[in-house]
C-alpha cells in the first residue's frame, strides 16, 4: 500500500512518523512517450473521453515542516482508479517558500531528487515541458523547458514560440508564456510573461525576441548568458513559430557582447560555455541581416525583462486548466496518462502540488480534464498542467530523513532527468 505513515498529535496536527514506497515491483518502462508529453498517440485516438473524476479521498497525510503537508489520494478517472501525492503549502507559514529547481544550466537536466537535494528542498515535483529529442539532423536536444522561468525575481528564460513548444494542445486562449508561481506579496498566481527587451547600437535599436530560449522567432534576435550552459545554440535557429519539425534557417548570425562592446561577428551558430558579463546574440533571416551589420568594437546595450500583470520572485512555465475553480473550456479529455499538476488556492494562500501516477494496475492515470477537476477538488482555484509521462515525479524528505526521495511511482521506473521543477523550502 502506498502511504505515508502519520500520527495525529495533540491539538490535531500531523506528524510524520515515516514514508514508504508502493509495493511491488516497477512498471514496465513504457515505449517513448515524445519529450515526456504525458500521452501516447495510439492511447489517444482510442481512449473513451473524460472531463471530472469521480471523487476525491485522502489515504493518508503527513507533515513535512510547518505549513507543509503531504497526502496521498485515491480517485478515479476515465482510466480506472488512480492513485498521487497532493502537497499543500501554506504561505503564510514563517520560513516556507516556493521555488524553481533547476539544474546547474538552463540547457540541462536532472532528476527532481537531485535537484531538490541540492538545493536543500522539503519537497519537490517536476516542471515544465521540454526539448528532450530532436528530429534535425545533426542538432543536439537542449534539455531546456518551453516556458519561461524566474528565480528569485531574475528572468532566465523566456518562453518559445507557441509551435515550438511540447506538450497536449494548447487550451484555447493560452500560449507558451503562460507561468505559475509566487509573487513578492507570497501569494501564488498564475499569469502571462512575455519577454521585453532590445538590442541598442549605433544602427538604431532591434526588438529582442528571445532569451536563453532553445527556439528563437522566425526573423528574431535572440539572448543567451551564461546561464545557457555549453550546449550548441543550433537549435534556436530550426523551425518555425509554427511548426517544431521545420527546417533550420540557413541565414544565420551570431555575435558576441563582453560588457557592453561587440567582441565578434559570426554566420556560424557556435556553442560553449558563454563568460560571466558576456551575452550572445542569435539571429535568423531578417534578424541575422541586423546583426551582422554590428562591426567588432561597436558598443552594444542588451536589455530585457519579463513582462506581465503580475510580478513574480519565482515563476515556471505550465498551461493554464482552471480558472476560477472551473476547469477551462477545450481541455484534451483523451489519453489517461501519469500528470503533474500545480494549482493556488483562490486568495493566492495555499500552493498545491499534484502528481498522478499512471501506466501501471494499481493506477490508470487521468486525463489533462480530469487534473482539472482534481485540482478543483483539492481546493485550488487556478491550476496549470505540468510535463507528465516519465517525468511525472514528487519527491520529499521528512523530518529526521537526510535526503528527499522519490515518492511516487514513474512510469519509467525510475526518475527521469527534467529541465526544472518546483521545490517547497522550509
Amino acid at each position: 500500500m502506498r502511504k505515508w505513515t502519520a500520527a495525529i498529535a495533540a491539538g490535531g496536527a500531523l506528524a510524520v512518523l515515516g514514508g514508504t514506497l508502493p509495493a511491488g515491483a516497477a512498471p514496465t518502462p513504457p515505449a517513448g512517450d515524445g519529450a515526456g508529453s504525458g500521452e501516447r498517440p495510439t492511447a489517444r485516438a482510442m481512449a473513451p473521453r473524460s472531463t471530472a473524476v469521480a471523487g476525491l479521498r485522502y489515504t493518508s497525510a503527513a507533515r513535512l515542516s510547518p505549513g507543509v503537508v503531504a497526502r496521498t489520494f485515491e480517485t478515479t478517472g476515465i482510466g480506472g482508479k488512480a492513485v498521487g501525492d497532493l502537497l499543500d503549502v501554506d504561505l503564510r507559514a514563517p520560513h516556507v517558500r516556493v521555488g524553481l529547481l533547476h539544474p546547474s544550466a538552463i540547457a540541462q537536466r536532472a532528476t527532481v531528487s537531485d535537484m531538490a537535494n541540492a538545493q536543500h528542498a522539503v519537497a519537490g515535483i517536476n516542471g515544465d515541458f521540454f526539448n528532450i529529442s530532436e528530429t534535425h539532423a545533426g542538432v543536439q536536444p537542449t534539455g531546456s523547458s518551453s516556458g519561461p522561468e524566474v528565480d528569485g525575481g531574475r528572468a532566465l528564460k523566456a518562453a518559445v514560440p507557441d509551435g515550438q513548444r511540447f506538450g497536449p494542445a494548447l487550451p484555447p486562449g493560452t500560449s507558451a508564456r503562460d507561468v505559475i508561481g509566487v509573487g513578492p506579496d507570497r501569494r501564488g498566481h498564475v499569469a502571462s510573461l512575455r519577454l521585453a527587451g532590445t538590442v541598442r547600437s549605433r544602427l538604431g535599436t532591434l526588438k529582442l525576441r528571445g532569451l536563453n530560449q532553445y527556439a528563437v522567432p522566425v526573423g528574431g534576435v535572440g539572448a543567451f548568458t551564461a546561464e545557457w550552459g555549453t550546449v550548441s545554440r543550433q537549435r534556436a535557429v530550426c523551425g518555425t513559430d509554427e511548426v517544431r519539425t521545420a527546417p533550420c534557417s540557413t541565414d544565420t548570425a551570431e555575435v558576441a557582447v563582453r560588457r557592453g562592446v561587440v567582441t565578434s561577428v559570426s554566420d556560424a551558430v557556435g556553442g560553449g560555455a558563454i563568460p560571466a558579463g558576456t551575452t550572445v546574440l542569435v539571429g535568423r533571416d531578417k534578424g541575422a541581416d541586423a546583426l551582422r551589420r554590428l562591426r567588432k568594437g561597436d558598443r552594444v546595450n542588451v536589455r530585457y525583462r519579463l513582462a506581465g500583470r503580475t510580478r513574480f520572485r519565482f515563476a515556471i512555465g505550465g498551461f493554464p486548466i482552471l480558472r476560477g475553480g472551473s476547469p477551462l473550456d477545450g481541455l484534451d479529455a483523451a489519453g489517461p496518462a501519469p500528470r503533474t499538476a500545480a494549482g493556488v488556492s483562490r486568495d493566492g494562500r495555499h500552493f498545491y502540488l499534484a502528481v498522478v501516477d499512471g501506466r501501471s494496475e494499481t493506477s490508470g492515470g487521468l486525463t489533462v480534464a480530469e487534473l482539472a477537476s482534481l485540482l478543483a477538488r483539492a481546493g485550488a482555484s487556478d491550476g496549470v498542467n505540468l510535463d507528465g509521462g516519465g517525468s511525472s515525479a514528487f519527491v520529499a524528505r521528512g523530518p529526521g530523513e537526510p535526503a528527499a526521495t522519490v515518492r511516487n511511482v514513474p512510469s519509467d521506473g525510475s526518475e527521469r532527468a527534467v529541465a526544472n521543477g518546483i521545490g517547497v523550502f522550509s
